[in-house]
């Protein structure tokens, strides 16, 4: 194995400073102004290394990053690179990750995670904290470990995803998304999961105006539901929650199991009644 050539402490500026770089392990190196400076680079370790400009990282293989940090500048920072493993990093800079393949994420924070992750395939996430909106939108095989996301339409479209320990302040999250299921976990957000296929929530505490609904297999499993209003509309549906439910709304069929729900709300000349059943196992007072 062809042994790497060390950058140590460099101040690089001007645009593809290392372009097409090969090989190499960089430490506690500044690349300042000029873009993509990384461009097209493969086999490359970073540690301890900031990014000050746009477009650092694009068309790139095999790359770890370590103690770094990407500024509000490295916008887009990123793009169509494949096999990457990034730890103990702040990435400020929005609009990061698009269309990768094999990225791993691991105590990494996104201060402002707006447009990030979009169109990327086998990621693998632990102890990340991200606020913006539109995360990970598109994605394919995702699996996620203790997560915090404050931003709203996260996970638009995303396919075979699995969230253990998540905290998500997310209006319409998983909206179009198909085979999701999330174990121990807080959401809060109005219109969760709309036009989803294949939801499952497992363990999980749930604050949603309007929330469930338009589901093709809704599925939850020992649920709390707390100010969840108009749940469930034209949704097929198995929950088993553990709390009442402030109201329910038209659901398409399946089974409801709840202590008690405060409004059950059935129009039958919008669903059929005789395709859902409804359990509540004690009377509301």
């Amino acid at each position: 194995m062809q042994k790497k050539k060390e950058i140590r402490q460099e101040y690089l500026t001007g645009e593809r400073a290392l372009f097409q770089g090969k090989d190499l392990q960089i430490y506690d190196t500044v690349f300042a102004d000029g873009e993509s400076p990384l461009k097209e680079s493969h086999n490359i370790d970073l540690v301890g290394s900031l990014f000050k400009w746009k477009y650092p990282l694009w068309y790139s293989s095999n790359i770890t990053l370590k103690n770094c940090t990407l500024f509000e500048m490295a916008r887009a920072g990123i793009w169509y690179t494949n096999e990457i493993s990034v730890a103990d990093t702040i990435i400020e800079a929005p609009k990061n990750f698009r269309r990768c393949q094999g990225v791993t994420l691991q105590n990494v924070t996104f201060p402002n995670a707006e447009e990030t992750l979009w169109n990327c395939k086998d990621i693998t996430m632990e102890n990340v904290t991200a606020k913006g909106d539109y995360f990970a939108m598109n994605c394919h095989n995702m699996k996620i470990q203790d997560f915090q996301l404050v931003g709203n339409y996260s996970f638009d479209g995303a396919e075979n995803v699995e969230i253990h320990n998540g905290r998500m302040l997310s209006k319409d999250a998983f909206w179009n998304s198909d085979h999701v299921t999330v174990y121990d976990s807080f959401i809060s957000g109005e219109y969760l999961g709309w036009n989803a296929k294949n939801l499952t929530l497992v363990n999980c505490t749930i604050e949603s105006l309007q929330g469930m609904c338009y589901i093709d297999n809704l599925i939850m499993k020992n649920c709390k539901l707390v100010n969840t209003t108009l749940a469930f509309e034209y949704s097929t549906v198995d929950a088993d929650i553990t709390s009442k439910i402030d109201s329910v709304l038209n659901p398409s069929g399946g089974t409801i199991c709840a202590e008690y729900i405060d409004e059950l709300i059935i129009e039958r000349d919008k669903v059929d009644p005789e395709k859902t059943k409804i359990v509540c196992r004690q009377e509301k007072n």
